[in-house]
């Protein structure tokens, strides 16, 4: 017979930072709707394609759950990881029932911690913003503004703000000086709806970027919502930066980032972290052409705004060690800052000469969740109704009183 861990256990690990991974083996709709802060989806459909890729270390501690219309898959989801290897593999006690029954708080939608934390960070940081009628007056009157798009590529050319330029999270300290070279531009960040045009705004606070800088307000979701339209298939890209303005980010990156507490580390280091018992993810932040053109053996690619937004997709073993690299000392030192400040034990790679880069090709494709079982998220596409983004809104303003009551987020905003 499984052995099972309590809500008081688990909790207790989560208190400790103790590594642990609390994975819903349901498909990724029925997560979306209920589930722990620090639970992660891993469908049931997908252990033996994402199980070695997500928990690199077979003794990871695992707890899984996830009944689903009657049906307990979480027997089936031990036994497939005990397959592939896994020695520490235990049932949550109760399931998602017994969570709520004990008082476990649970949330809504998805990359749930990430969204709380860029919350609390506007929350604990005013982080200044502006609505959707103030920019659109400020783009009809031709005024000394740019709007940034923090989101992916493709998400941007979807919908995006018009005029706007796309720069996606982790470019924006690095790039904004070649796009607003005179300190009284006014710099813009948006995104779908709030949590990265709110970390993206506050990376260029945080950074010192003398330009007054604002969010979007709930991004292209507040955008529709007051009856303003947008741009369809945009193209507009970020610029190189310049050797100057690369200084200059470098410099006020490794700032923010040993304020948060980040370490560095050196290649021929990088084997220390791996400790017995710890687990050690590796990441190139720099976009995916990049990556492709060539990256350092065993990093993934997670470009660093992404990884941010999605950090319990990349990073599901609560307590896990990081260490990200870049070759320009700027987008890994501020994509750290907020993972550090998010509870996890960041480092750095010191920049690496181009040669270290052996491996070439993109990133493996991640397969499609089958439509069936996906979550449709209310800021997505253009065809989301009005109630719904409302609704969506309005269930990420109640963010910080949840945290507040669950009590296991380990956050510290700087």
């Amino acid at each position: 017979m499984t052995a099972t861990l309590s809500f008081v256990a688990v909790r207790a690990h989560l208190l400790a930072g103790d590594e642990i991974a609390l994975f819903d083996v349901r498909e990724e709709d029925p997560f979306a709707q209920a589930h722990p802060l620090w639970a992660a989806n891993l469908p049931l459909s997908r252990i033996e394609i994402d199980a070695w890729r997500r928990m690199p270390r077979r003794d990871t501690l695992i707890v899984v759950y996830g009944e689903h219309e009657g049906i307990d898959l979480a027997p089936l989801a031990v036994e497939r990881l005990g397959a592939l290897g896994y020695t520490q593999v235990r049932l949550l006690e109760g399931g998602l029932d017994g969570w709520r029954q004990a008082g476990g708080e649970l949330f809504r939608d998805v990359n749930v911690p990430s969204k709380a934390f860029g919350e609390l960070v506007e929350h604990e940081r005013h982080t200044p913003s502006l609505a959707a009628e103030e920019v659109k007056a400020l783009i009809d009157a031709k005024a000394d503004v740019v709007v940034l798009d923090a989101r992916r590529f493709d998400e941007y050319q979807t919908m995006s703000i018009p005029t706007a330029t796309s720069v996606p999270g982790a470019e924006l300290v690095l790039r904004v000086r070649e796009l607003a070279p005179d300190p009284a531009t006014r710099v813009i960040v948006n995104c779908a709806g709030r949590t990265r045009s709110i970390i993206g705004t506050q990376s260029l606070v945080n950074a010192g970027i003398p330009n007054p800088v604002a969010a979007l307000r709930n991004g292209t979701i507040g955008w529709k919502l007051a009856g303003q339209v947008l741009d369809h298939g945009a193209t507009r890209r970020a610029p190189e930066a310049g050797e100057a303005n690369r200084a200059a980010a470098r410099a006020s990156a490794e700032d923010v980032a040993r304020r948060a507490g980040v370490r560095w580390v050196d290649l021929h280091a990088l084997a220390t972290l791996e400790a017995p018992g710890r687990t050690l993810y590796r990441f190139d932040v720099r976009t995916p052409e990049e990556y492709e053109a060539g990256h350092l053996p065993g990093f993934a690619s997670a470009p660093g705004g992404q990884l941010v937004q999605e950090t319990d997709h990349h990073v599901p073993v609560r307590g896990a060690r990081i260490v990200l690299a870049d070759d320009d000392g700027v987008r890994a030192p501020m994509t750290a800052s907020w993972l550090a400040q998010m509870g996890w034990e960041v480092h750095v790679l010191a920049p690496q000469a181009a040669s270290a880069r052996s491996d070439k090709g993109p990133a493996p494709a991640k397969a499609a969740t089958p439509a069936t079982g996906r979550y449709r998220r209310p800021y997505e596409g253009t065809d989301a109704p009005p109630e719904a983004m409302q609704a969506y809104l309005d269930w990420e303003f109640g963010l910080v009183a949840q945290l507040e009551s669950d009590g296991t987020h380990g956050f510290r905003v700087l």
